[in-house]
C-alpha cells in the first residue's frame, strides 16, 4: 500500500484589537462570559504573561505579521504602511502549498487592497482611505462596506460607514458577525486543502458601545484594585496627562469622572469582548464540523491590551501591564490537553514558532525564537528577559502621523514643548523572569517596578537608592538588547 504523507497543518489566526488579558477565565476573570475562548484556552497552551513589542495598533501588527521589532519594520507608530519588501508569514512559507486569507482590520496600509501573500481579502475598515498609497484608488472601499449596501443600509455621512455608526448596528449586521460568516465559508471552501486564515476583529476596541451594552449590569463590573492608584509625580508625565484628559473628556461620549461611570464603561467593554467571543465562537465549531480541528493550529491573541480604569487611564499607549499584556494562546494540533506557560514570553516569538509548527524554515531575519518546545511540554517557565519599545507620539489626542496635539488645559501647567517632549518619548522596557520591570526614558523618567511584590505597579522604585545596582543592571541589559536587534533609537 503507498504511503500517504500527512496532510500539512492549517493555520488558524484570530486576534483582536486592544483586549486585556484579564478578559478571560485563564487570566483569572470568570465573570465576564466568553464561553468559547475559554473552551479554546482548556484545549491549548496559555502563556500567562504574554507581552506585545509596543502597545499600539500598527507597530504591534507588524510584529504579530513580520517576526521583526517596529523599528526593524519600520512601523514605529500608527498608519505607517509595511514596506513591500518585508515579507509576512504567508511570503516565508513555500509558494502554492497554502491557500491564503486575511479577513478584518489590516492596519498596515493599503486597508482595503490584498497584499503580502494573502490570496484572499476582507475588509472592514473605511476610514483609512487617507493612507492608501498614491497608485491605489483613493474611492476604494471595504467588502464591509459593500455587505452593508447590499443589507439596506446606508452610509452616515461622506459616503462612507463610520466606525461608531457600525458599532450601532443590529449585531447581525455588525463587524463581528459579518467576519465570523466570511471565515466560515472560506474554511468550508478550503476543507480539503491546507490553508493560512487570519481573521481581525476590531472589537473591543473603542468606540467602547456596541449592541451588547445592556449584557452586564454595572454595579456588577468591579473596579480594578488599582483604580485608585493615580499617576503619581514619579511617574511619566505623560501618564499624569492622559488620566487629566480622560477625567475631563471622557471617551466613546461617556463621562470618566465619577466610580459609577467608570463601571459603566467598563461593563460596556465587556460586552464587547463578549461579543467577539460570540463570534469566534461561530467559527471554532466551523473548523470542527469541516472535521479540521486536529490539523489546525488555532491562535488566540490581541494586538495591545486596555487600561479600562487601572490609573483611571484608558487605552493603550504606555507601558503599565494592562496595556503591555495580552491573552496569547496557541493549540497545535495533537494537544489533548491544556498545558500552562509561565513567565514573559513576546510576540516576537509568534512568526518563528508557527513556521516551526508548520514544517516551515524559519528566515534569519526573524528576531524571535520558536517556543515549539513550550508548546510540546518540554519547558513549562520562560526565563528570558523581554523587550518592549515606543516610538513616536500616538497619544489618542493627535490623528495624524508624527502629529502631537496638545489640549488648550494642558498648556496652562506645562510648556509645549516640554509636552512635546514627553509624548514623542522613545522608551525601551525590559521584564525579567525574576519579576522586575525596567522602562529607561531618554528624558529621564526611568521607571521601576517588581511586579511579583507590585503586580498593580503602584509604587515607581527607580528613584530609590538601593534599588541603584539593579537599575543600572537592567540599563545594560537593555543597551545589549538594541545593539543585538539593531535599534537606533
Amino acid at each position: 500500500m503507498a504511503h500517504t504523507p500527512p496532510r500539512r497543518p492549517n493555520l488558524l489566526f484570530l486576534y483582536t484589537d486592544e483586549q486585556a488579558y484579564a478578559t478571560l477565565a485563564a487570566y483569572g476573570n470568570t465573570q465576564i462570559q466568553m464561553s468559547n475562548l475559554n473552551r479554546l484556552a482548556e484545549n491549548s497552551t496559555v502563556f500567562e504573561q504574554a507581552y506585545v513589542t509596543q502597545p499600539v495598533c500598527t507597530p504591534s501588527r507588524s510584529t504579530l505579521l513580520t517576526g521583526l521589532y517596529p523599528h526593524a519594520t519600520g512601523c514605529t507608530e500608527n498608519n505607517i504602511p509595511l514596506r513591500t519588501d518585508i515579507p509576512c508569514l504567508p511570503e516565508m512559507i513555500e509558494q502554492g502549498t497554502y491557500t491564503t486569507g486575511h479577513f478584518g482590520k489590516w492596519h498596515l496600509g493599503d486597508e482595503v487592497f490584498a497584499q503580502h501573500g494573502f490570496n484572499q481579502w476582507r475588509s472592514i475598515e473605511d476610514h483609512y482611505y487617507q493612507y492608501y498609497r498614491k497608485d491605489k484608488d483613493q474611492d476604494a472601499h471595504s467588502s464591509y462596506h459593500d455587505f452593508l449596501l447590499k443589507n439596506g443600509f446606508n452610509p452616515d455621512g461622506g459616503g462612507r460607514f463610520s466606525r461608531p455608526q457600525a458599532a450601532r448596528l443590529p449585531e447581525e449586521y455588525g463587524k463581528p458577525a459579518y467576519l465570523a460568516q466570511e471565515a466560515s465559508t472560506f474554511i468550508r471552501q478550503n476543507r480539503d486543502r491546507p490553508f493560512v486564515l487570519y481573521v481581525n476583529f476590531l472589537e473591543p476596541h473603542m468606540p467602547f458601545f456596541s449592541p451588547r451594552d445592556s449584557q452586564y449590569e454595572p454595579s456588577h463590573v468591579p473596579l480594578p484594585e488599582n483604580y485608585n492608584n493615580i499617576p503619581s509625580e514619579n511617574q511619566p508625565l505623560k501618564t499624569r496627562l492622559f488620566q487629566e484628559h480622560y477625567f475631563r473628556y471622557g471617551h466613546s461620549g461617556l463621562e470618566l469622572a465619577t466610580d459609577d461611570h467608570w463601571r459603566r464603561m467598563r461593563a460596556n467593554y465587556w460586552g464587547l469582548c463578549s461579543l467577539i467571543d460570540t463570534h469566534i465562537g461561530t467559527i471554532l465549531d466551523t473548523l470542527s464540523e469541516s472535521d479540521l480541528w486536529e490539523n489546525t493550529i488555532v491562535v488566540f491573541t490581541s494586538d495591545h491590551g486596555d487600561m479600562m480604569g487601572s490609573h483611571r487611564l484608558i487605552g493603550k499607549n504606555v507601558m503599565f501591564e494592562e496595556a503591555v499584556r495580552v491573552p496569547l494562546l496557541i493549540r497545535a494540533p495533537g494537544q489533548f490537553r491544556p498545558r500552562r506557560v509561565k513567565g514573559p514570553v513576546s510576540q516576537i516569538d509568534i512568526v518563528p514558532t508557527l513556521l516551526d509548527l508548520m514544517g516551515q524554515r524559519v528566515p534569519e531575519r526573524c528576531q524571535g525564537k520558536s517556543l515549539r518546545s513550550m508548546l510540546e511540554g518540554g519547558l513549562e517557565q520562560s526565563r528570558e528577559d523581554i523587550f518592549i519599545e515606543w516610538n513616536g507620539p500616538n497619544n489618542g489626542l493627535g490623528d495624524r502621523v508624527g502629529e502631537v496635539s496638545v489640549p488648550r488645559w494642558m498648556l496652562e501647567s506645562y510648556d509645549r514643548e516640554h509636552i512635546e517632549r514627553v509624548m514623542r518619548d522613545p522608551v525601551r522596557t525590559i521584564v525579567t523572569p525574576y519579576g522586575w520591570k525596567y522602562t529607561w526614558s531618554s528624558t529621564g523618567e526611568d521607571e521601576l517596578y517588581n511586579l511579583d511584590e507590585d503586580p498593580g505597579e503602584r509604587t515607581n522604585r527607580a528613584g530609590e537608592r538601593e534599588c541603584g545596582g539593579i537599575r543600572e543592571d537592567l540599563r545594560q541589559r537593555i543597551k545589549e538588547w538594541k545593539v543585538r536587534a539593531g535599534d537606533r533609537a
